[in-house]
């Protein structure tokens, strides 16, 4: 892999989270009532890549022991079927149909910058950033007096450093940003690496040197923020880059014997490895006696890649469709949510999605007054606690503007994953793989489903429709 040199400006002082959301209530120590909350989300991992979730070849033991010690979801939904539009829906509560965020690249307005491919090769792109006044799960909580802390992948900053996380309500941000270029893939063996609003330099991985992991860089940080916080209540977002292609991790131990391809080798490596991270971190709040005190969420962003063994492990789990498409393959993912104490141990089919982790953390955190007047998500908080929540009777809406377009209501969903392609209706109840379409013997349903579904989306300068 070649160095690149570093593209962009570098942020050199940045704004605390609260000259942006405002002074935080003061301090008290998390409770298992008000707990520390630490969300963990995995990067393009399938539906089934959990041994919990069905996978016959991975080995997931510490993410299975959170399952089955606590509360996991079915019918669980990301934010998009990719990384950007996917994360911001998470952090601000609203589906794609109003988020900031709608895709990778935005077709007018936002910034351009390069986009360097796994081989090395550099494409001019465009993309839109979070926007200070866009409201953060980070800013809703750091308001209600919890420290607030992001990991490794933003992603929201396009290519304006700032937009960086401690613009957009953390107070702190130990990763890598898409505004700072820093290396043919910003993954798994990186040179450099933000340390708050200072760029600084992997040591151990200069001149090309595999020493230290980006799993294991990430959860170094997490562990470290946990330390200083563990008198005070947090929120730690720690966003890993496994298992993202490219597949890039040099031990590859727990396969070894395995008669599979490197490439299956070294996806299943990194899931594993990732495991093993959680594991350590989990480890750790034993050690300091937080863990009652402690709500641990985990999920992914979004269904597992093309270039993933999707058939050889079945990653989406039968699901038609992966990563970048709207079929369930693409966007049903799982989520699992662990309190000792607290939690039980539950399999929910609730239908829930990313714009409900908002509301749901702000109620969690007495931080509801500090939420936007506008969030397509609710409050299923009770859901975690063993209490009922309607949350199949409403509509959930995502798009790829002008290309793809999916909601579901019920046991119902119309998704179209082609530019101008007629809507498609699946009984996902009965047919939960969408191999059978019923658009035909149901127009009315249709209809109703596309005047749904044009009414849960507002117009957006940087993705312009024609008519809009």
């Amino acid at each position: 892999m070649k160095k690149i040199t570093c593209l962009g400006s570098i942020v050199t002082a940045l704004l605390p989270a609260s000259a942006l959301a405002g002074e935080a209530r003061p301090a008290s120590k998390a409770t298992p009532d008000r707990p520390n909350i630490i969300f963990i989300l995995a990067d393009d991992l399938g539906f089934g890549d959990l041994s919990c979730y069905g996978s016959q070849h991975i080995k997931t033991p510490n993410i299975d022991r959170l399952a089955a010690t606590g509360t996991h979801f079915t019918q669980s939904y990301a934010g998009s079927g990719i990384s950007s539009p996917s994360r911001c829906s998470l952090m601000t509560g609203r589906n794609t149909g109003n988020t900031r965020i709608r895709d990778n690249t935005c077709t007018a307005g936002g910034l351009t910058g390069l986009k360097i491919s796994p081989r090395g090769d550099t494409t001019v792109i465009r993309r839109a950033n979070l926007l200070p006044q866009d409201t953060t799960i980070a800013t809703v909580l750091h308001a209600a007096g919890y420290k607030t802390c992001l990991v490794n992948k933003w992603h929201l900053d396009g290519y304006d450093p700032k937009a960086s996380p401690i613009y957009r309500g953390f107070d702190e941000f130990h990763g890598w940003l898409i505004s700072t270029v820093c290396s043919n893939s910003p993954y798994y063996y990186p040179y450099w690496r933000f340390n708050n609003s200072k760029l600084e330099t992997v040591k151990a991985n200069d001149h090309d040197r595999h020493v230290k992991h980006n799993t294991d860089l990430s959860t170094d940080d997490a562990i470290r923020f946990v330390r200083r916080n563990r008198r005070h209540p947090f929120f730690l977002y720690l966003a890993y880059d496994a298992p993202h292609e490219p597949y890039i991790i040099d031990n590859t131990s727990w396969y070894d014997d395995e008669t599979w391809d490197l490439n299956t080798k070294r996806y299943a490596s990194l899931v594993t490895h990732m495991d093993a991270a959680i594991g350590r971190l989990l480890a750790e709040l034993d050690r300091l006696h937080l863990r009652e005190n402690t709500l641990v969420i985990f999920a992914s962003d979004n269904g597992a890649a093309v270039q993933a063994p999707l058939n050889f492990f079945r990653c989406n789990a039968g699901f038609r469709g992966r990563k970048a498409q709207l079929y369930e393959g693409g966007i049903r993912v799982p989520f699992i949510v662990n309190q000792p104490g607290r939690v039980p141990v539950q399999r929910l089919d609730n239908i829930i999605y990313f714009p409900d982790v908002m509301p749901t953390l702000a109620a969690l955190a007495g931080a509801t007054p500090h939420l936007p007047t506008h969030t397509d998500g609710i409050n299923v908080l009770p859901l975690f606690y063993g209490k009922p929540v309607d949350t199949d009777h409403r509509l959930l809406y995502w798009e790829f503007p002008g290309k793809q377009r999916a909601a579901r209501k019920g046991d119902w969903k119309c998704v179209t994953v082609k530019k101008g392609a007629p809507l498609e209706l699946y009984n996902l109840k009965d047919d939960p793989e969408e191999k059978h379409n019923l658009a035909d013997q149901y127009p009315d349903m249709v209809k109703e489903f596309d005047r749904e579904m044009k009414a849960a989306r507002t117009p957006s300068a940087n993705w312009p429709l024609p008519g809009e």
